[in-house]
């Protein structure tokens, strides 16, 4: 193994070790997200794939590209070259414009987030098989209400209060898994994922009259579970160089452990006073829906690429409903059925170009739309965008940086909802090297 080989491996051990700690001590100065909608269950779903997949719409379930790792479905993997070493580090900032109406009034705030994406490394077995392990993100919380809008009610005779919620934290996934190439055509794949994180929810209620009692309530997450995921892919020829492939992946739904400790203090003159504490072990009752993927692509050799994909995930047994893992707010949302809708295309004018260094990159763009596991008084929160991106070569085999735009819109002004406007910008660093390749000359 090169010493390039073992850099990728030890840098990866230690940006486990990172997250790890990260998830159990995570502090309130960054967020893995940013979003009033990620108050509700395990908040706001990640968005698989690399800044390979993101530039494309999300698009990867049918897509098999030698260059690039694609760990949405399992069965790709085995596409890698035979004596390929791969890696694959991305970091994502968020850009984000929040408006509301409330009662007559037009709210408008911003905030931005920066964050390690994911590391992913693959390598071939025996053949025309494939291994790949990474570490991404599943989930995000982050809200904080109480710097940006503060409500002041009257209440009897209590004069002032002020309102303040809080929340952070983030759902990690593990995994590891495996892909094989029958007759040419034919790849299935299997992947074992290990979900880990804390997520801890809190709100408070301040009364401007000292002689009654502060009230804080909140929980805080332990998230645990285990599940797995299967891929398949077939590719037809259809004569030249044209190919046609589809694909499937399944993820299955699995139950959480972990525990969750819900609290509620009242206090005051700093004598704390414990209304109720409940702690709820092996967060029975909640599960982890399960998602299913279908695409479809067509490819040209190294030159294009097109590609279709439908995912559909289940919620409504997930016991994400319950106040106590809800957090502060349980009325209006309710369980759902999450569908995304994706489609992406990518070009390269010529790879092999000696003169213009811009031809030889690869140029791509896509479109989504995804409905939320969730509904709010009843309405989906919707998200809609366009992405386009560049991978940049860099020096020689199938080195490159990739660089990603998502420009979209989730929710909406109506029925006391939030209308976020986003610009996201992704940037992905793609690590190749061979394996046991011994060069002529030290």
């Amino acid at each position: 193994m090169t010493k390039g080989i073992l850099s990728v491996t030890f840098s990866f051990i230690f940006f486990l070790v990172c997250v790890s700690l990260d998830a159990q001590t995570q502090s309130g100065a960054a967020y893995g997200a940013y979003s009033p909608y990620s108050v509700f269950g395990v908040g706001d779903i990640a968005k698989e794939g690399s800044a390979y997949n993101k530039s494309m719409g999300g698009v990867g379930i049918a897509n098999r590209n030698r260059r690039y790792i694609n760990y949405m479905n399992p069965a790709a993997i085995s596409s890698i070259d035979s004596s390929s070493f791969m890696a694959d580090f991305g970091v994502m900032e968020k850009n984000v414009i929040f408006d509301q109406n409330l009662a007559g009034r037009r709210l408008r705030s911003g905030n931005n987030t920066f964050n390690i994406y994911n590391f992913v490394i693959a390598f071939p077995i025996y053949k025309s098989s494939a291994f790949m392990i990474g570490v991404t993100p599943f989930s995000d919380v982050g809200y904080d209400f109480s710097s940006n809008v503060t409500r002041q009610d009257i209440i009897g005779n209590t004069n002032n209060i002020s309102h303040s919620h809080f929340g952070e934290g983030s759902v990690y996934q593990l995994f590891a898994g495996g892909g094989v190439t029958f007759w040419k055509r034919l790849s299935v794949g299997a992947e074992f994922i290990y979900m880990f994180g804390t997520l801890d929810k809190a709100s408070g209620y301040d009364f401007a009259d000292a002689s009654y009692r502060d009230i804080s309530s909140g929980s805080e997450m332990l998230v645990r579970a285990m599940t797995g995921k299967f891929g398949l892919q077939y590719e037809q020829p259809l004569g030249n160089s044209l190919r046609l492939t589809v694909g499937a992946t399944y993820r299955l739904q699995t139950n959480m452990t972990g525990h969750t400790t819900a609290y509620e203090y009242a206090e005051l003159s700093s004598v704390r006073d414990t209304i109720t504490y409940n702690v709820r072990n092996n967060n029975q009752g909640l599960k982890i829906g399960d998602e299913l993927g279908v695409g479809i692509s067509l490819r040209s050799g190294e030159r294009w690429s097109v590609e279709f994909d439908y995912l559909r995930s289940d919620w409504r047994n997930s016991g994400m409903d319950n106040p106590v893992y809800t957090g502060f707010v349980t009325e209006g949302f309710s369980s759902s059925v999450s569908q995304s809708f994706r489609a992406g295309f990518e070009i390269v004018p010529n790879r092999n170009d000696i003169r213009y260094y811009l031809r030889r990159c690869t140029y791509r763009a896509g479109v989504y739309y995804d409905e939320s596991y969730y509904r709010f008084n009843g309405n989906k929160v919707n998200a809609v965008g366009i992405t386009f991106g560049v991978t940049l070569p860099v020096f020689r085999l199938y080195n490159g940086i990739t660089v990603g735009v998502d420009l979209g819109q989730r929710g909406s002004l109506r029925a006391d909802m939030v209308r976020e406007r986003y610009a996201t910008i992704s940037v992905g660093f793609n690590i190749h090297d061979l394996w046991f390749h011994k060069p002529r000359y030290e």
